[in-house]
């Protein structure tokens, strides 16, 4: 290769023309297919990529809004349950007092003597009505159809106001505690409608001014028509109420104290033959405190969440949210009766908010909404509540409210919208890039080709021989071209690729040896830090477990249970977390048995270590001789109420205990009912709301206990349960109840204490089902043998 160079010739015989017509067509015609085919697979990537990325976001956005929905119904869900528990103490303190006449007359003189300003009432000239002066805990008022021509209270008026005084010793600390609440309060039968409400207030002066005639009609027909002939229809036939509880809750309306607009919960409260109303125990909220947490819901930038009523009518919702669906809110002008807003969604000015359903549970809506003339996308989900017991304007009857989320489309779409365009962007840039870069290869080429060929051809076969030889594995050639074109640079390159392949041929083992060793090495690091996770993860496991070993080591084991003479006793415990608020125990001291059965209030480790603490009260209480029931359970409860303090713990618990000494069956002490099965198969329930107070709530409970005997003859069955069993739910929100739990003992009656504790415990959770259990499961089967 050496010499001069013939120039070549370019006629159309000649090997530099059909070089450059076969390579130059050739590379004309691969950079022309591959250019289309790359044109074409970026416009598929873009078109699949902005399909994949739209539905991933669409569904995000979707989980994003319905995450948003629960979490809110949540929190209005808490409030009410918060708000139902303490009206139900209350209740619970005011009926037991009713249940024990001779009792209740007893607290009513001790109310005299203690705050006389409490039960003495002064008459109004102006207003013709009565009520106590300041300087009590609760203010009363004796309306004037209840005076009498004197302007005293009548008699059993009076008696009412003496006995009503309790109050001043339960609402105060319920206000303090639990739920932020208005006020409470106890409004009598509907013969003698005397309130009385802490704190006290001017609440007659009130009702004068917003409520004119209110003096010369009957308070519950003036108020509430309708309400108080539902909770007597209820009285005698439970199975009336629209849903099972006594709870009733009103639609908002302007309290006539503060002005405010609030919502009443009413619990019944019944005659001593539980035959007819005597009264009611209640409770007010005001509607911010509902509406604080549906106003707060924030959603994308400008998304909002309204709370409204089955019948549209909206309870809570911002501002903006009001005026974006077009509500217009119409005040009820009427002068008697309580006040209330109707501000309902199908008097809205937009179409489709006055046509939304509200029954449709979780499932995402497109509605459009008219904005300054324009039709405007969004989004709506609603969630419905729990069904309550609502009074609007008559009967009482079921109410099932909606919480929505509404948020603009464009918003909760951005990010989408925002990856559409970019992704648009993007394709016809890359788009550009690659048309321009076909044409600028093309002239590349096309001068590339007719310049090389005039060279190139005079070291291919040079080449060609060589890459023969590295063929046949003789990695020691080398090509020599004395010429300075690429061709010479392709055969410098050749040389080094050759000089490359003998050197890794010959140090191919070492060099897979070195990698090998590295690898084992990464394995190594990787394994220690997986033992490490491992005893991590193994050491935060046992120290749960130990935590829920020591609250299960103070149960009774089965040999205790099994040593009890002439009885059969069969527990069952379920903690709703790692460890559990409820309580149960079988005692022993020579021949008294004591059985206890309690349920803190919530459930968690708090609530564990209270179950801990009165599970050995009650033991060195046994141990150290105290045998009756009532001194037991004050005794009880006051060293509780003082751990209570110095753990600074908002905690209390229901409890009851049974004492059996062979012949004698007596309980004591205030928690859900107890359940008798006798032989013949009669079905019992004993309620214990009269017998105590919640443990932990007052430091001296011993005015409140009581003791009840019960019969307790060879065959009969009694089943002890927390409120974990009867208010657990399927998966349609249904409350297993104390009338199945009722059934299924009595079912099952005949057989062993075990088999019917199992009986039991298999029937609840087939009812569960896959519903997340809430709260701690307790059961306790004691038979007659």
């Amino acid at each position: 290769m050496t010499g001069a160079l013939k120039k070549p010739s370019l006629g159309l015989r000649s090997f530099r023309t059909k070089f450059i017509i076969v390579v130059g067509g050739a590379v004309l015609f691969d950079l022309l297919v591959s250019g289309g085919l790359a044109l074409w697979n970026v416009q598929r990537l873009s078109r699949d990529a902005t399909t994949q990325v739209g539905e991933g976001l669409e569904r995000a956005s979707q989980d994003y809004i319905r995450s948003s929905t629960d979490s809110t119904v949540a929190q209005v869900g808490l409030l009410l349950d918060q708000v139902h528990s303490d009206v139900k103490a209350l209740a619970g303190v005011l009926q037991a007092q009713i249940d024990r006449p001779t009792r209740n007359d007893e607290v009513g003189a001790a109310m005299v003597k203690a705050d006389p300003d409490a039960v003495t009432v002064i008459f109004n000239n102006t207003g013709g009505w009565a009520q106590n002066g300041p300087g009590s805990e609760s203010v009363v008022s004796v309306w004037g159809y209840l005076l009498d021509k004197d302007h005293h209270p009548l008699p059993q008026v009076q008696a009412d106001i003496e006995t009503s005084a309790v109050l001043d010793l339960v609402a105060p600390n319920l206000l303090r505690n639990g739920a932020s609440k208005l006020q409470m309060y106890y409004i009598g039968p509907k013969e003698r409608p005397i309130f009385r409400t802490a704190p006290y207030t001017d609440q007659a002066q009130t009702f004068d001014k917003l409520y004119p005639g209110h003096n010369e009609a009957n308070f519950w027909d003036f108020f509430f028509p309708g309400i108080y002939e539902s909770w007597q229809q209820w009285a005698q036939n439970p199975a009336s109420r629209p849903v099972p509880e006594n709870i009733t809750q009103t639609a908002p309306y302007t309290d006539a104290i503060t002005g405010k607009l609030i919502v009443s919960f009413f619990h019944p409260l019944w005659t001593a033959d539980h035959r007819d109303v005597a009264g009611i125990a209640g409770t007010d909220i005001t509607l911010d405190q509902l509406a604080e947490i549906v106003e707060h819901v924030k959603v994308a930038e400008s998304g909002f969440g309204f709370l409204a009523m089955s019948n549209g009518n909206v309870v809570a919702i911002n501002r903006t949210g009001e005026k974006v669906i077009g509500l217009r809110a119409a005040s009820d002008a009427t002068n008697q009766g309580v006040t209330g807003v109707d501000r309902s969604l199908r008097n809205s000015s937009q179409k489709a908010i006055a046509s939304l359903p509200l029954d449709t549970d979780g499932v995402i809506q497109h509605i459009s909404l008219n904005e300054n003339g324009e039709d405007v996308p969004y989004l709506v989900v609603t969630k419905q509540l729990r069904p309550s017991n609502l009074w609007v304007n008559g009967p009482v009857q079921r109410e099932v409210m909606s919480l929505g989320i509404i948020v603009p489309e464009r918003e909760i779409y951005a990010s989408l919208i925002a990856a559409r365009e970019q992704i648009a962007r993007a394709t016809n840039r890359i788009l550009l890039y690659q048309i321009l870069a076909v044409l600028v290869s093309l002239l590349i080429v096309a001068a590339a080709v007719f310049a090389a060929s005039k060279r190139i051809t005079s070291g291919i076969s040079a080449l060609a021989a060589a890459a023969k030889r590295i063929e046949a594995k003789d990695y020691s050639v080398r090509v020599a071209i004395t010429s300075k074109d690429e061709v010479a640079q392709a055969g410098i390159a050749f040389n080094r690729m050759a000089e490359q392949i003998s050197f890794h041929t010959e140090n191919l083992e070492n060099l897979v040896e070195e990698r090998t060793k590295e690898i084992e090495e990464a394995k190594e690091e990787i394994s220690v830090l997986n033992t490490q996770l491992k005893s991590e993860n193994l050491r935060l496991g046992a120290e749960l477990d130990v935590a829920r070993h020591i609250q299960m080591m103070v149960l009774p084991r089965a040999t205790e249970l099994g040593a009890v003479e002439h009885l059969e006793i069969a527990a069952y415990m379920r903690p709703a977390d790692e460890v559990g608020g409820d309580y149960y125990d079988v005692l022993q001291n020579g021949r008294t048995l004591k059985i206890g059965i309690g349920d803190v209030t919530g459930h968690g480790l708090e609530s564990g270590v209270l179950m801990l603490m009165v599970q050995s009260v009650a033991r060195a209480l046994l141990e150290a001789g105290e045998t009756d029931p009532s001194k037991f359970l004050a005794h009880l409860n006051r060293a509780i109420f003082k751990n209570i303090e110095r753990t600074r713990t908002n905690k209390h618990l229901s409890l009851s205990f049974l004492d059996y000494d062979g012949e004698r069956l007596t309980i004591s002490g205030q928690h859900e009912d107890l359940i008798v099965i006798r032989q013949t198969g009669e079905v019992e329930r004993i309620d214990t709301g009269d017998l105590g107070l919640p443990v932990g709530l007052e430091s001296d409970i011993s005015p409140f206990v009581d003791t009840r005997e019960i019969s307790f003859a060879k065959g009969d069955l009694i089943v002890l349960h927390t409120d974990g069993v009867t208010e657990a739910e399927n998966t349609r929100g249904e409350l297993f109840g104390i009338d199945r739990l009722c059934q299924s003992a009595r079912r099952l009656h005949g057989q062993t204490a075990e088999e019917v504790k199992d009986g039991i415990i298999e029937g609840l959770m087939a009812y569960i089902g896959t519903q997340k259990i809430h709260d701690d499961i307790t059961l306790v089967v004691m038979r007659h043998r």
